[in-house]
């Protein structure tokens, strides 16, 4: 039986990055941001990492639970890294295994950057 409890959000607050495609043009500092983030996103092997974080039962999920993407542990903690880098996931340290979790608003912050299309 585990003792283990969910992360907790660190920033629930957060504003989204950027307003939406269709709103107005980005400027050049809202772009580098959005792109850092659709390009941790544009390998397959780390979008499938960020999926299965995401969909994870409980909004996190170990490493143990999440490696089986067909490449070895050291590529999975790689696109791990990158992944936390874009600021997309978060991680937590419990005793051997390390815990991901979605950053709280990046999943609403890329719905807002696609605006009113995303939902069509």
């Amino acid at each position: 039986m585990s003792n283990a409890s969910p992360l907790p959000l660190l920033h629930p607050d957060v504003a989204p990055c950027c307003p939406p495609l269709t709103e107005r043009p980005l400027t050049a500092e809202e772009a580098v941001r959005t792109a850092a983030m659709f390009k941790a996103l544009g390998d397959p092997v780390r979008l499938r990492l960020f999926s299965a974080v995401a969909s994870h039962e409980g909004g996190e999920a170990c490493v143990c639970d999440i490696s089986d993407v067909g490449v070895s542990q050291p590529t999975v903690s790689h696109h791990l890294k990158k992944l936390k880098e874009a600021g997309l996931l978060t991680s937590e340290r419990r005793g051997t295994w390390v815990y991901y979790r979605v950053e709280p608003s990046v999943l609403a912050a890329m719905g807002h950057i696609l605006g009113r299309y995303a939902a069509a």
